[in-house]
């Protein structure tokens, strides 16, 4: 009965002749700082894109204002909402144009582009992004004293949109590189996405060792490695499989509460809305058997809504 911009209209005048004690629109405050999420896994096919992208799109219809940034050279996350990295990207129309290091950087709000949800930014990606990868040795042996070292530019810039957005969720590339390193080095919260299977828990030991070796050299070189919360999301998770119970037991064993209680289950409704670049807040519930969409759409908003209450909680608000 009502499109998503209907909804963002009806919160905007709401939140202007409605009480002042009720919040229509959850933008932070001025005390909230930007919270800037970064989703990450050493491993492909972990399920980061498929949680960023959801997530994203969650925030935004529940009326915070959110940028999405695909880090990924891949640029999966830009696919999904609308952007096509070889046909809709340009040169230096990426992130890698407000972090490069030579005289044609340009401002992070000139790349930033506006999605079709109300309040959903996205600064797309493309394999320009692997040119970061490239340049950034040779930038270190030229570095002239005082100058930012690049885990920094990217936390710089985003500090530049600061006063945009509540939100900024980072889609990180699979792979331990400086762009990876620069997310970390950025972000106020970590998400790792894990597959509750032996080879991708082993795969993210090995991930977590270098990463824990990696941010001591990161601080030791005067970056900010503080995190608000760093929580691990369980992917592509079959409630019926023995196997991976086995493993998600083990892992909340180890991990404790840093594992998210809300599994993101494995659906035929998610990856046959992926097959024509949609979500599942996108896709026609028609399309489905009902019990598959309302399954899958209730875990989503599960794993969603419980991410929702940390960033709540690190702002200070109730849950």
């Amino acid at each position: 009965m009502y499109s998503i911009e209907d909804i963002d209209k009806i919160r905007r005048h709401l939140d202007k002749v409605g009480r002042a004690d009720r919040m229509y629109l959850p933008h932070r405050r001025s005390h909230e700082a930007l919270q800037i999420l970064s989703v990450m896994n050493f491993k492909g096919g972990s399920g980061k894109t498929t949680t960023s992208a959801h997530l994203a799109q969650y925030l935004a219809l529940r009326g915070y204002r959110v940028l999405a940034l695909d880090l990924d050279p891949q640029a999966s996350l830009s696919a999904l909402f609308g952007n096509q990295p070889e046909l809709d990207v340009g040169e230096n129309e990426t992130v890698y144009g407000a972090i490069r290091y030579d005289d044609e950087q340009r401002p992070l709000k000139e790349v930033i582009r506006e999605t079709y949800i109300p309040g959903l930014h996205i600064v797309p990606g493309n394999l320009e992004l692997m040119e970061f990868e490239h340049d950034t040795p040779r930038a270190l042996m030229k570095r002239k004293p005082g100058e930012a070292l690049f885990f920094a530019r990217l936390s710089n810039v985003i500090d530049n949109v600061e006063g945009d957005y509540d939100i900024v969720v980072i889609d990180c590339p699979p792979q331990l590189g400086y762009l990876t390193l620069s997310a970390l080095t950025a972000a106020t919260s970590v998400l790792v996405t894990v597959h509750p299977q032996m080879l991708d828990v082993m795969s993210m030991n090995q991930f977590l060792a270098m990463v824990a070796d990696l941010l001591r050299e990161v601080q030791a070189a005067g970056g900010d490695v503080n995190f608000s919360w760093l929580r691990y999301l369980i992917t592509r998770f079959e409630p019926a499989d023995g196997p991976q119970n086995q493993m998600v037991g083990y892992l909340r064993s180890i991990f404790g509460a840093h594992v998210l209680n809300h599994p993101m289950l494995k659906t035929t409704a998610v990856s046959d809305a992926g097959i024509t670049n949609q979500t599942l807040y996108e896709i026609e519930r028609g399309q489905f058997n009902r019990s598959t969409y309302d399954r899958a759409l209730d875990s989503m908003d599960s794993v969603n809504g419980e991410i929702e209450s940390l960033i709540k909680k690190a702002w200070g608000r109730a849950a």
